[in-house]
């Protein structure tokens, strides 16, 4: 009993595996005749069926899916090698593709089959054309002749190949060649919404973000290259590049806040030398070691920073003010008064920018006016007896009457002595020209209308001299 039980149950396993291998065949095969039912009725002589394969494929081009279409037509002409017009859509897609060397067969395999169809001969033409358009427009990229290689991408190969993903990357690298990091942006956008997953176009995108400044977005596309291929050496480099440019920048503005100043102007040396050719941050970055350069007193690298910051944005108000401040500190007074006044038409409202403004066109004024104490040679810590005795010795020394030969620059050299003595020999106006005074202002000394020993209008001055000149002689004389 027991036997005829395990018969039975075997018998049973048996037939339910018979059943479902019939399923599974029958399944299969009507799988086939669904799928490749235009196919057959192709190699059947039905050309609707063949019309509507040729119009999915359309339909699938149309939306970008390339992959799709090519495997519709290969399997139609994997079931009918002789359908002439399966290889003509093939050839079409695959050059879009700048798959050139597959789609020139192609087209060559449909000419054989329809010798002399002139579209089918135009576009093998534009094949070629776009094909040495492309190579072309990269041996100008790597000679550096990145406008041309824009053109030969623009107006041949992306006009007979529009779906070539190669064309449209090394577009994105002319892009950021010239500088045109929002075309780059746009560009990469249509590659990455084709194929979010692309490499090449996550890194060209990023580093357009990266070099408007737009940090932390170009660090998410970095990121999101570096989890797909955590080995990808130029993501790598681009990701790792920026952090450490962050890091110096930062450290820069913590020992500003720290008062280490000379830490932070390595910092930003070392920040800028990262990357000469970030502007967008590096202009930044000069400014801040500008501004940190006139703390230090260090005028003449402030200026050259400064300078470096305006050349890359000649609108930065921040790099104008800290040039004329370091201009002040080199004693370039016109420079300074220069640099200020274009801050303030920039920034009318701005009552420091004023204040230094004025402070520089006083330290001008002052420079233009006539030093007495250099005059005469003596410090301006000199006693009143000592700048006595250097007017005597220049007084005498330019006296017209000892320089017959050299009258008139006698005369101008004395009339100097002279009106640098009435100053400094008179202790209120020396201590109102210490105070930075204009005591020529006050219609003192020459051209003020004051004192001039030579003066026209019949007026006469007389000159003595307590003691006599030395040597005796001269104790008086009259002009």
């Amino acid at each position: 009993m027991n036997l005829l039980g395990f018969a039975s149950t075997m018998d049973l396993v048996a037939w339910r595996g018979f059943v479902f291998t019939v399923f599974i065949l029958h399944f299969v095969f009507a799988c086939q005749l669904l799928l490749l039912q235009p196919l057959v009725s192709a190699l059947d002589g039905k050309p609707g069926n063949a019309a509507e394969l040729f119009e999915r494929v359309s339909q699938s081009v149309k939306v970008k899916h390339y992959s799709e279409a090519l495997d519709d037509l290969n399997a139609a002409i994997e079931a009918d090698p002789t359908l002439s017009e399966a290889y003509w859509h093939r050839a079409s897609i695959l050059r879009q593709l700048c798959r050139y060397e597959g789609s020139e067969k192609n087209y060559k395999k449909f000419l054989e089959m329809k010798p002399g169809n002139s579209a089918a001969e135009k576009e093998l033409s534009q094949l070629l054309q776009a094909q040495s358009a492309l190579e072309t427009a990269t041996t100008l990229f790597d000679s550096g002749d990145f406008t041309k290689s824009l053109e030969y991408i623009d107006k041949v190969v992306l006009v007979f190949s529009p779906a070539c993903s190669r064309a449209k990357l090394l577009k994105v690298k002319l892009l950021l060649a010239a500088k045109d990091y929002s075309g780059a942006i746009s560009q990469t956008g249509y590659i990455l919404k084709e194929d979010e997953n692309n490499l090449e176009a996550l890194l060209l995108r990023g580093r357009a973000y990266y070099y408007l400044a737009d940090h932390d977005v170009a660090s998410r596309h970095f990121q999101k290259g570096l989890r797909l291929d955590p080995e990808h050496s130029e993501l790598k480099k681009a990701y790792f590049g920026l952090k450490n440019l962050l890091k110096k920048t930062k450290s820069a503005e913590d020992n500003i806040n720290k008062g280490k100043l000379r830490l932070a102007v390595e910092d930003y040396k070392a920040a800028l030398a990262l990357d000469p050719n970030h502007l967008a941050h590096n202009v930044h970055l000069h400014v801040g070691l500008c501004n940190v350069l006139v703390k230090l007193g260090r005028g003449k690298d402030a200026v050259s920073s400064c300078t470096e910051a305006l050349n890359i944005d000649e609108e930065i108000i921040e790099a104008l003010v800290q040039r004329g401040e370091a201009k002040l500190l080199i004693e370039d007074w016109e420079g300074a008064v220069a640099d200020l006044k274009s801050a303030a038409e920039k920034s009318p409202q701005d009552t420091n920018i004023r204040e230094t403004l004025m402070k520089a066109e006083r330290s001008l004024k002052l420079s233009q006016r006539k030093d007495w104490y250099k005059i005469l040679g003596v410090s301006k810590t000199a006693s009143i007896s000592e700048i006595k005795r250097a007017y005597k010795k220049l007084a005498l020394q330019w006296h017209p009457d000892k320089n017959v030969d050299n009258r008139e620059e006698a005369e101008a050299k004395f009339r100097e002595v002279a009106a640098a003595y009435e100053v400094l020999g008179d202790e209120e106006k020396r201590t109102r020209f210490d105070r930075g005074e204009d005591i020529e202002d006050m219609g003192m000394g020459p051209g003020g209308g004051g004192f001039n020993p030579f003066g026209g209008g019949g007026h006469q001055y007389t000159f003595h001299f307590e003691g006599g000149f030395p040597g005796g002689g001269f104790g008086g004389f009259q002009f």
